[in-house]
């Protein structure tokens, strides 16, 4: 089979496609036959190996298969799988350092995957596992957005930020969403009351909110807090600042220090996919509350330029690479 790999931390132009054994499923594994797969923040910091933790928790030995986020149709099962059979539509996640998703087959644990959103194409749905997972995390389980809430989404025409914000919109918020000017009307259409040109106006200026959150940005945590209310709550779900040895992780790390002496909650999200979440993001989708903005489709051997596009949280909504036309 076809796949995408690298054997050296670095950029795109280490990624090569290359000619791979087709994988076997374990007892509780499933082997998928890949439709289309999904691009992340994620993917680019393992192919870079940063922050440097990264590089001791999933080491690079020898020849790895790039991606996270799948879609597609079930191949093969193992043994104990009793969820799905040949032939199931299904979509989720590879784990990172394994077989991944950038590959005409790929294999995950059973327990990662969900049945397709009959109400999504193959290329939308593998735009959903992880990005829309984190945004859920945020603004369900971290934020316990409610109704009538004013909550603020920095980064929101990013892969995260476009999905927390249709999420807070189910959830009754009052949605303000900061975005550059020629993103202003992608956001209007995800269901932000409020859209903010943050190269016109700083969007802090309008607390206080009862939830902020940050889904890329680079804003201390000081003028963060002072744009939150005496009791809201403040998520942190990623940062790409230039040069800093631990990346985003910094900052988050602080926020978690604090919180134990603030009247704020300052939340460092930790975000895991697993079938509960999968299962709740479709029925979002399936009532028309949660569509991804897919802006590129790429075939697969054409994915370093898909990464390319990612870059460092510059690009608007997802881009997906579409394994199979």
């Amino acid at each position: 089979m076809k796949a995408i790999v690298h054997d050296r931390y670095g950029g795109p132009e280490v990624l090569r496609l290359t000619d791979r054994t087709m994988p076997v499923p374990g007892p509780e594994e499933v082997v998928v036959r890949v439709v289309a797969a999904g691009v992340d923040a994620g993917v680019v910091h393992l192919l870079e190996g940063r922050p440097f933790p990264v590089r001791m928790a999933l080491p690079l030995r020898g020849p790895r298969v790039l991606g996270t986020d799948v879609a597609g149709v079930v191949h093969a099962v193992g043994e104990r799988v009793t969820e799905f059979r040949p032939g199931d539509e299904v979509f989720g996640v590879c784990p990172a350092g394994g077989d991944g998703s950038f590959a005409e087959y790929a294999r995950t644990t059973a327990s990662k995957l969900a049945l397709k959103p009959r109400r999504l194409s193959f290329h939308h749905a593998a735009a959903i596992p992880v990005s829309a997972t984190t945004a859920l995390q945020a603004v369900r389980d971290a934020a316990a957005v409610r109704a009538g809430q004013r909550v603020l989404v920095l980064g929101t025409a990013g892969g995260v930020g476009h999905f927390a914000v249709q999420i807070a919109d189910a959830a009754g918020a009052r949605v303000t969403g900061a975005c550059s000017t020629a993103k202003m009307a992608v956001v209007r259409d995800l269901g932000a009351e409020t859209v903010i040109d943050y190269t016109a106006e700083d969007p802090l200026h309008r607390g206080p909110f009862d939830v902020i959150i940050d889904t890329g940005g680079h804003r201390s945590l000081r003028s963060l807090r002072r744009a939150l209310a005496p009791r809201g709550t403040l998520v942190l779900v990623g940062s790409e600042p230039e040069g800093a040895p631990l990346g985003g992780m910094g900052r988050s790390m602080l926020a978690g220090a604090l919180n134990p002496f603030s009247r704020q909650r300052l939340v460092m999200l930790a975000s895991a996919v697993d079938r509960d979440a999968l299962t709740d993001l479709s029925a979002l989708a399936e009532a028309g509350k949660l569509a991804p903005t897919v802006t590129a489709t790429l075939p697969l051997d054409r994915t370093a330029e898909a990464i390319r596009r990612l870059g460092r949280g510059h690009g608007t909504g997802k881009t997906v690479i579409a394994v199979e036309e």
